[in-house]
């Protein structure tokens, strides 16, 4: 259902399930579960792309399971949203960024799963629908990254609506990075990984983290913690390492974990 393959700092996770359209089964929550926490891990890869095989990114709910929701009980529901809450989480706070690579349609929980993500790269052909609201369900848990990528008002559209829209029109709201040409989406992520792995793998992390927590921070607490993150990357391997062959005019040689 998932192929990890390893291209020196580049790791790419493609879902493998088209016959399925790539639903997020349980099966396929837990397989990603356990690929992005071994990545995290893994000290030579410093970004992670995620593609899928066949016409559709991902289709979110396996509809071969809908039927076992209906006489699924409370705490099988809670168990189940738990599981793909802590798979977005994993994915948001990787330390490792993470591109997406959309081509075809990405749809409820899959539209989600990009949202989660970094970056997103998808072709012109590619489409994002919120269809929850159409099976009367409720996009809680992809909610909370969507509105973090493109605001209140969008979100309200695409989630209210339950309408798809296209890859232009996502672009515009800012759920997607780069716009390609068809087929091409790929190969873009994994140009903008190239470009990523070049960078301070510490200042990365670093940044990552900021990012995510910062909008949740006053203005008062996020300056005194910026400040304080700001005074420790001085002194990190990677800021020496960085000056220094800036000076010497030389390609940067990373340590390939984080200064604690």
């Amino acid at each position: 259902m998932l192929h990890i393959q390893h291209d020196g700092p580049i790791a790419r996770l493609t879902l493998a399930s088209p016959e399925n359209r790539n639903a997020l089964s349980p099966q396929m929550v837990q397989d990603l579960q356990d690929a992005f926490e071994s990545l995290q891990s893994h000290e030579s890869t410093r970004v992670i792309v995620l593609c899928a095989e066949g016409k559709v990114f991902c289709s979110g709910a396996d509809l071969k399971n809908l039927h076992h929701l209906l006489s699924s009980s409370s705490e099988d529901n809670l168990r189940d949203s738990r599981k793909l809450a802590h798979l977005f989480e994993t994915i948001y706070m990787c330390p490792k960024p993470v591109i997406a690579a959309v081509e075809g349609k990405a749809i409820a929980g899959g539209a989600g799963l990009a949202s989660a993500c970094d970056l997103v790269v998808a072709s012109s052909e590619a489409s994002f629908a919120y269809t929850e609201v159409k099976l009367g369900f409720v996009a809680a848990i992809v909610m909370i990254f969507l509105l973090r990528a493109v605001g209140e008002k969008h979100a309200r559209e695409l989630l209210l609506t339950g309408e798809a829209i296209s890859a232009a029109e996502a672009y515009r709201m800012g759920l997607i990075n780069r716009l390609t040409e068809p087929g091409q989406a790929l190969a873009r992520a994994n140009a903008l990984a190239e470009q990523i792995a070049r960078n301070s793998p510490v200042a990365l992390s670093s940044s990552k983290s900021l990012l995510a927590t910062l909008p949740s921070m006053g203005l008062q607490e996020a300056l005194s913690h910026a400040a304080q993150m700001n005074a420790w990357a001085r002194t990190t391997t990677d800021l020496r390492e960085g000056i220094t062959s800036f000076l010497e005019k030389r390609a940067p040689r990373w340590q390939e974990s984080r200064d604690e």
